[in-house]
């Protein structure tokens, strides 16, 4: 399971540990490790870890092993395949940080995991928590975000601040004492160990996001305030904040083509209570909000997300599933007519067959325009 910080992968850990006990499993088959707690510091060494789980496998019954933030664990992946190899052994990892599942891991267990990929509450979700209504619950997720104890929280400014400033430090931090016990077993991966540089890197893609950017743009973007900084640098530090799952990508795609593209991909943010965090504005464009958040929630629904591209217009998302494309705008309001005709444009371009859906916050705009699908941007949010 990977996600960013506090998603909810330890809840799911133990909500599924609570299910195998309901269906028979005993607590003697269950060996359950956080390494986040500091009784179990000493199994950060790979081998004593390997030791702890060896001598509490159960001989003629199935060991469910639990390793919560496995990737603080240097070597990790040698105790996860020698256990893996074993008769009547099931093991569930959590990470932070998305290399949990890159080189060595990845080469000895190709094939053999699934990886479940978390996120932030979805909007329904966050509305099925805290009871809202829609128009009052977008508007406090869209200010606030979808991190679960959010949800439940007294969300005052200053409690949601104060929280999410913990998870945002907290992250930088971790990334970087995670790197450093991930150099012991990848010397070809460089250090993070500029604090401010990742902050002021972290802080201009939030400014970006969901605009075209590159190494390059960000090099610039530094040396033109002072600070002189070489592009392989600037693409390690970029690297970390989407290993830890802060920035998320998504690759230009060439529509006609049916290619990917190499060049100016954009980056999205994985929770916009982080964002108003990290960049506090007291407006911010709603059309970009609501962008970001379609993006994920087309992940959440299984689909792989891209920036179309068709002649020289962009299509806000091409949305794959299993060789099949949707094709998506969002915008906040489609009422002004030169708006409406500008976010129908690009997708009156697109001559194959898939479906062609604008997303809009605006209710006097929806219907069908030619095959074009215009919908309530709530409504699809909400499975409506």
């Amino acid at each position: 399971m990977t996600g960013i910080l506090r998603c909810g992968k330890s809840t799911l850990l133990s909500q599924y540990q609570q299910q195998l006990k309901t269906t028979g499993i005993t607590n003697e088959q269950i060996v359950s490790v956080n390494f986040e707690k500091l009784e179990y510091e000493e199994l950060l060494d790979y081998r004593k870890l390997y030791s702890y789980l060896k001598e509490r496998l159960c001989a003629e019954k199935t060991t469910y092993i639990f390793l919560d933030e496995i990737q603080k664990v240097p070597f990790f992946e040698k105790v996860v395949d020698s256990l893996y190899v074993k008769p009547n052994v099931d093991i569930y990892i959590t990470g932070s940080n998305a290399y949990m599942l890159s080189g060595d891991l990845a080469t000895l267990l190709t094939g053999c995991y699934v990886e479940i990929k978390m996120l932030p509450l979805s909007f329904r979700e966050f509305l099925c928590i805290t009871g809202m209504d829609a128009e009052r619950g977008l508007a406090e997720y869209l200010r606030d975000g979808g991190l679960p104890y959010i949800a439940v929280m007294d969300r005052t400014a200053g409690k949601v601040e104060t929280y999410l400033e913990g998870i945002y430090n907290t992250v930088i931090v971790k990334d970087i004492e995670d790197r450093q016990a991930r150099k012991e077993s990848n010397p070809d991966k460089r250090k993070i160990t500029d604090i401010l540089l990742l902050k002021t890197i972290a802080k201009y893609l939030a400014s970006v996001a969901g605009n075209p950017v590159s190494v390059r743009s960000i090099t610039n973007y530094l040396t033109s305030n002072g600070r002189k900084i070489s592009p392989n640098t600037v693409s390690d530090y970029v690297e970390a904040l989407t290993e830890s799952f802060i920035f998320y990508p998504a690759e230009r795609f060439d529509i006609v083509g049916k290619q990917v593209l190499q060049t100016n991909r954009k980056l999205y943010i994985v929770d916009l209570g982080l964002r108003n965090h990290i960049l506090p504005r007291r407006q911010y464009d709603l059309g970009f909000s609501l962008e970001n958040i379609v993006y994920f929630e087309l992940l959440r629904r299984g689909y792989r997300v891209m920036i179309g591209k068709v002649g020289s217009t962009e299509v806000d998302f091409v949305a794959e599933k299993q060789g099949v494309y949707v094709y998506f705008q969002v915008t906040a309001d489609m009422t002004a007519q030169e708006t409406f005709e500008r976010e129908l444009r690009p997708l009156t371009l697109i001559r194959d067959n898939y479906e062609k859906i604008v997303l809009t916050n605006d209710r006097l705009t929806l219907g069908n325009y030619n095959g074009i699908q215009v919908k309530n941007l709530t409504d699809w949010l909400l499975h409506i």
